[in-house]
């Protein structure tokens, strides 16, 4: 069994049923996969939903000890899909806090495992919703009898994940899976991973890969891409590069894509990063080799996106690219009607500027981006500093190029809405002068020090600032509102006003952050503001009630210095991020009553 951190029986957990290999047992995956570490490194990051891992011995016999010769095996973990489904899952439901539903329920496993999974699975869509095969192996049935019903299965699967290693003896086993699969118009993930084979290399990829996938929260009637064409011509996305015509966004939030690729045999767009959560969307081959699609209607919003050319990430040639998934990957901007607030205006503009210095921490030089209000260069004035952190896989241009936050901040300003600030952004990772960098989570020691030791003094010295911890403050989103609570909440004698933008999970606030929240009532007296900001679906939906429960405990306490503000409908997303710093600035360094 594993847990997630935070377990708490006062939540309840979906569950991922994960499966060993022919000659494993329940400790196969913890000698050769290591999936608590997968998992702990995936949260921490907020890449993954918390779920509750049950790793069973999938050989139903009589004495599990036995190792009898693996043809006679076989019989044995046929017989496992009736102890799974009558014994092992009432047991999990009955002991543990987990959700007892299709959709809170997961099935995956590794070469004999991943033939099991697709067998139950596939067979028991009334028990499963999320489905994923790794390198499955010749136990796995054929694929005519995999599925009764295809239309069903294409309408009852939240994902159906299968790949495999392209080095792997058993590589024709999930392809024919895969090709029965696209034949029948079942959607799902196929997964080639290049030269890999059948080893764990090729399925703690396919775990992390997977476990990011599942249990994200979409609605029952989404609709599907629309065969037919848009009613209006649509516009280039705004993050178009010039003169590319493709992507076209149109008037009902619907996006047209377009891909030259000739000699390919399949291309669709890839779907991972928020664009939708249902699978990826095939696109259609035209007479001229030119690929495309129309899509469903769009969260409004910044995404990412890629295209999947034969199974390759490849970026669209027709857009700019961000850095946000952990490399430089295409974007699309799907307006939100009626909202301006992050566009550029005709107001005075403020300044981002790009500097590098030398880290004293890290020995190495490193890259920030510094907003300075409008009017900077021409006053003497002073002014206060936040500091404002990306979310992991982001870097330091996140908030200007994907968040526009200059453009945020220059309306705000000109509608004096929000007083002149300077505002810092640095790349959140960092690694100690002659260490390793530090291992993924929520060990952020090394830029705790840079921000100290580094930043602060290198701002207040290089820039006019107001150097005082009242006049300054930090937040970030995701990761970099872990960063935030740590750093702010640890260092009050520098900083005044913490805030975390989707980034507040559960903390005991007896111990949490040195004990800063174990007295309400005395909060307010070392904290000007702690900020909280959550959407409210995928993964934002475990951080919502997290951050909400925060703020109720700090209010109840007699707190008034605390703030929760959400996005109703909004998940993990840019757009969330967007309206929590519009929110959240105009609130920064005004005069005290």
């Amino acid at each position: 069994m594993y847990t997630p951190p935070g377990y708490t029986k006062d939540q309840k957990y979906p569950v991922l049923y994960l499966l060993h290999g022919i000659g494993g047992d329940e400790n196969e995956w913890a000698r050769g996969g290591t999936p608590d570490v997968i998992l702990d490194n995936l949260y921490a990051d907020q890449k993954a939903v918390p779920m509750v891992v049950v790793l069973p011995n999938g050989r139903a016999s009589k004495d599990v000890t036995a190792r009898d010769p693996i043809p006679k095996q076989s019989p044995a973990f046929a017989a496992f899909e009736k102890d799974l489904l009558t014994d092992l899952i009432p047991f999990i439901e009955k002991t543990y806090s987990v959700r007892a539903d299709r959709e809170s329920r997961a099935l995956a496993g590794l070469s004999m495992g991943g033939g099991q999974s697709l067998n139950f699975g596939l067979g028991n869509l009334d028990t499963f919703a999320w489905v994923g095969g790794f390198s499955s192996a010749p136990n796995t049935k054929r694929p005519d009898d995999l599925i009764k019903d295809h239309a069903e299965a294409a309408k009852e699967l939240r994902l159906l994940y299968v790949a495999c290693g392209d080095k792997d003896g058993l590589f024709r086993i999930s392809e024919g899976v895969h090709k029965m699969l696209d034949e029948k118009k079942v959607p799902h993930v196929w997964r080639v991973i290049p030269g890999g084979a059948h080893d764990f290399k090729v399925w703690k990829s396919d775990l992390y890969h997977f476990s990011q996938l599942i249990f994200r929260e979409t609605s029952k009637d989404e609709p599907k891409a629309e065969k037919k064409e848009p009613t209006d011509e649509g516009k280039p996305s705004a993050t178009n590069l010039p003169n590319a015509q493709y992507p076209k966004v149109h008037a009902d939030g619907r996006a047209t894509f377009r891909f030259k690729a000739p000699d390919a045999k399949k291309v669709q767009v890839f779907t991972n990063y928020g664009l939708g959560p249902r699978g990826h969307w095939d696109m259609t081959k035209g007479a001229d080799g030119g690929w495309s699609l129309t899509s469903p209607p769009i969260l409004p919003g910044f995404h990412y996106y890629g295209f999947l050319v034969d199974g390759v990430f490849v970026n669209d040639p027709g857009t700019d690219t961000f850095f946000g998934t952990s490399k430089p990957t295409s974007g699309i901007e799907i307006p939100e009607k009626g909202v301006d607030f992050y566009h550029a205006k005709d107001v005075p503009h403020g300044e981002v500027r790009s500097r590098w210095y030398t880290s004293k921490v890290t020995g190495q030089t490193r890259h920030i981006q510094v907003y300075t209000p409008p009017g900077y260069d021409d006053s003497k004035q002073k002014y206060p500093v936040l500091y404002l952190q990306h979310g992991g896989g982001e870097d330091e241009t996140g908030w200007t190029k994907q968040g526009h936050m200059n453009f945020i901040l220059d309306n705000l300003i000109a509608e004096k809405k929000a007083v002149p600030m300077i505002v810092v952004m640095e790349k959140g990772y960092a690694a100690r002068a002659g260490a390793a960098a530090e291992p993924k989570g929520f060990n952020f020691g090394a830029f705790e020090d840079v921000v100290l030791k580094d930043l602060v003094p290198l701002i207040d010295s290089t820039y006019r600032t107001r150097a005082d911890r009242e006049h300054r403050a930090i937040v970030g989103l995701s990761m970099g509102g872990a960063q935030a609570m740590q750093i702010g909440l640890t260092h009050l004698d520098t900083f005044s006003t913490v805030g975390a933008f989707s980034g507040a999970g559960k903390v005991d606030p007896k111990t949490a952050y040195g004990g800063v929240f174990a007295d309400p009532a005395a909060f307010d007296k070392k904290v000007d503001l702690l900020y909280l900001h959550s959407g409210t679906v995928g993964l934002d939906a475990g951080i919502h009630k997290g951050a909400s429960d925060l703020h109720d405990y700090l209010q109840k306490g007699g707190s008034k210095n605390v703030v929760f503000r959400d996005l109703k409908g909004q998940g993990h997303e840019w757009q969330t991020w967007r309206y929590a710093l519009h929110d959240f600035a105009p609130r920064l360094f005004q005069p005290k009553r």
